[in-house]
């Protein structure tokens, strides 16, 4: 039986931070609950570890240099729970470094925000993570699945292991078949728009989905180049 925490009395979003700068944790605290959302500031990694196993978060945001992501991982897969890695002061996430961080499961990067555009990013994410836990929808296209509930991704039934983003952009694609996205507008739905990566970086995501889920990735059945706009999902 599927239950949704979110349609029970007092129940609420919580979000689990570690943080090297205790004041930027203590002010991030203040404006997730101030925007509804329970939060625990811990001050080890080892704590948050801990504290992650035990009370499974609605989210984890974590220090993106002090951190060892490895661990958290862990914790993800006995819950999906979303991971934000933030790093403080005037600085710009590289994007090959960010790439490889959200193929490491990470779901959102962040670098040099304010609290308030860090709360807002925090809010879509457990919007979105909200919706797909009361959806109870799934997709097919072909011999290819996708179970939402289950967070699962089948092809001629045999499970696919895919990052959180590819999961996402197939996701998009399944939705609306044979719906031509360009580059942005796939980067606006799964990053969210504002976010500001390049857009070759879909490019690099799309290559490891059908490397993933083709059967002939370098002649693909399920996601097709439209040259010059961008891409589609024959169904």
């Amino acid at each position: 039986m599927l239950t949704d925490k979110s349609s029970m009395p007092g129940a609420r979003d919580s979000a689990l931070i570690f943080l090297k700068s205790e004041s930027f944790a203590q002010a991030l605290k203040k404006a997730l609950e101030t925007s509804g959302y329970f939060s625990t500031v811990v001050p080890t990694e080892s704590l948050a570890f801990a504290e992650a196993k035990a009370h499974m978060p609605s989210l984890i945001i974590l220090d993106r240099r002090s951190t060892s992501i490895a661990n958290f991982r862990r914790v993800r897969a006995l819950n999906t729970v979303p991971i934000v890695a933030v790093e403080e002061g005037s600085v710009s996430c590289q994007e090959e470094d960010c790439l490889q961080e959200y193929d490491q499961d990470i779901d959102l990067v962040v670098c040099g925000q304010s609290v308030r555009e860090l709360v807002a990013r925090v809010r879509a994410i457990l919007r979105r993570r909200e919706a797909g836990v009361k959806s109870n929808i799934q997709y097919s296209a072909g011999n290819l699945r996708m179970d939402l509930d289950r967070h699962e991704v089948l092809v001629n039934g045999r499970a696919v292991d895919l990052t959180p983003k590819e999961f996402q952009i197939l996701k998009q694609f399944l939705e609306s078949p044979r719906r031509v996205f360009s580059r942005q507008e796939m980067l606006n739905r799964v990053w969210g728009e504002g976010y500001a990566l390049e857009e070759h970086a879909l490019d690099v995501h799309i290559h490891s989905l059908r490397q993933k889920i083709e059967q002939n990735p370098a002649s693909p059945a399920f996601l097709l180049t439209v040259r010059g706009v961008g891409y589609k999902l024959r169904a």
